[in-house]
């Protein structure tokens, strides 16, 4: 295009021999061609800066957070969840994936039930390597359970422990009713049957109460997390998990 300008601008300066229309038609050639490339820069600088704002905070080390900040950490993106602001799609995944190959460092772990509809990683906007999750119906302490999260807090350096239970939770229900079940499914039972002793029927306040005692049971059976938490290197709280809104409740 510029060049065809150009070819105008020669063609007339050797046609009509006006030098002063020639010399315009060059200038307004030249003004076009630098503004349609100043346009570009900039076009340029405006969609850099979009790519800049979309990126998503960097990945935290948690190495380098406290058991407050790593519990904030999750509560921060429980609201981005809930609001609609999801960063974690946004990161690189070729890249975190290449970094967790051969390590991980989670700065969270999260005992939640097992539950299709409470997916912990998309709860709380979090991405490969930042949650050590152990699930099990009705998110109990189980021997199993309680091996898994030393190992996230004594070799992973996890910061911070929250047992989430959930609204609607069918293991709670399920207690609450007392009935026969199939298979080995009553096994859950005695371990949330406290829950129920302290609440009563009512299933809200039953799964809340489970989660507590929880909780309290990881601060208080484990040496290996209880060292910890003596030693403020480690917090374990328990939260609620509302279906309905997608929000998490901490219950400590």
């Amino acid at each position: 295009m510029n060049e065809e300008r150009r070819s105008r601008s020669s063609r007339c300066c050797s046609t009509d021999g006006n030098l002063e229309a020639c010399a315009s038609a060059q200038d307004s050639s030249r003004r076009q061609f630098l503004q349609t490339a100043v346009s570009g820069t900039v076009a340029g600088l405006v969609a850099t800066a979009g790519m800049e704002f979309a990126r998503p905070r960097p990945v935290l080390a948690q190495s380098n957070l406290t058991p407050d900040a790593a519990l904030q950490e999750l509560v921060d993106g429980n609201r981005r969840f809930m609001a609609g602001r999801i960063a974690s799609d946004a990161q690189d995944l070729a890249i975190l994936k290449q970094n967790t190959i051969e390590k991980q460092e989670p700065f969270a772990a999260v005992l939640s039930c097992a539950d299709s509809r409470v997916p912990v990683e998309l709860v709380f906007d979090q991405s490969i390597g930042h949650i050590f999750v152990t699930r099990v119906a009705g998110n109990i302490a189980s021997s199993e359970i309680i091996a898994s999260l030393e190992y996230g807090a004594a070799v992973l350096a996890t910061k911070v422990i929250l047992v989430m239970g959930h609204s609607n939770c069918g293991a709670v229900k399920a207690t609450i009713q007392g009935k026969g079940a199939p298979g080995q499914i009553s096994a859950l039972f005695p371990h949330i049957q406290p829950a129920v002793d302290q609440a009563g029927s009512n299933l809200e306040a039953a799964t809340k109460a489970n989660a507590k005692i929880q909780a309290a049971l990881l601060r208080q059976a484990s040496t290996v997390i209880s060292s910890l938490v003596k030693e403020g290197k480690l917090k374990v709280v328990a939260g609620y998990y509302e279906l309905a809104n997608g929000s998490v409740a901490l219950l400590d």
